[in-house]
């Protein structure tokens, strides 16, 4: 009896092509995003000590992995350099005034260094929106204050025989991330 009751209302497989990415502060990267993960998420454990054996715990701290997009460059390079100028103000190499400009974009309803309404300051927000097979939204995973860690490098090469447009991938480190069921 019980398995005719355990049965799924939905039968269909989650899809990997269907999916939005947004990031708040990179408008021209959020329509060339062709691969997003939803990361992994880790908690720690502790073990107390018997004299038999040790009896794990659950531990206090989520590790969440990091967020890594994958986009198509466009011709114009302007969410390449999006991109590169964010972690430029970040990293500051020349002067200190390369983070002030950054961090003074901050305006309105601010959690810590962020502005999460323009993506204004350091920090920006991401949502990742999973779409049903039927390709409407089901669920939006947001990545709260994110900010670039790495921007993968761009080849040229004159030797290819057909067009191969550039791809470039990027690394981002987060506070945490939410699901939510739409």
């Amino acid at each position: 009896m019980s398995t005719l009751t355990d049965q799924p209302t939905n039968k269909n497989f989650l899809s990997q092509i269907g999916f939005k990415f947004t990031i708040n502060k990179t408008p021209n990267i959020n329509y060339f995003v062709h691969r997003a993960n939803l990361p992994g998420v880790s908690l720690g454990s502790a073990d107390i000590q018997t004299p038999f054996s040790r009896i794990p715990i659950a531990g206090d701290h989520l590790t969440f992995d990091d967020l890594t997009i994958e986009f198509k460059v466009d011709e114009d390079m302007k969410n390449y350099v999006e991109l590169y100028n964010w972690v430029l103000a970040i990293g500051f190499p020349d002067n200190f005034d390369q983070y002030k400009e950054i961090d003074n974009q901050r305006s309105g309803p601010i959690s810590g260094n962020v502005n999460r309404m323009t993506g204004g300051g350091v920090y920006s927000d991401a949502t990742l929106t999973i779409l049903s097979s039927a390709m409407n939204p089901i669920h939006h995973i947001i990545y709260n204050d994110c900010y670039p860690t790495s921007i993968g490098d761009l080849t040229f090469s004159a030797i290819e025989t057909d067009v191969q447009y550039l791809t470039c991938s990027a690394t981002f480190r987060y506070r945490k991330f939410s699901i939510t069921t739409l």
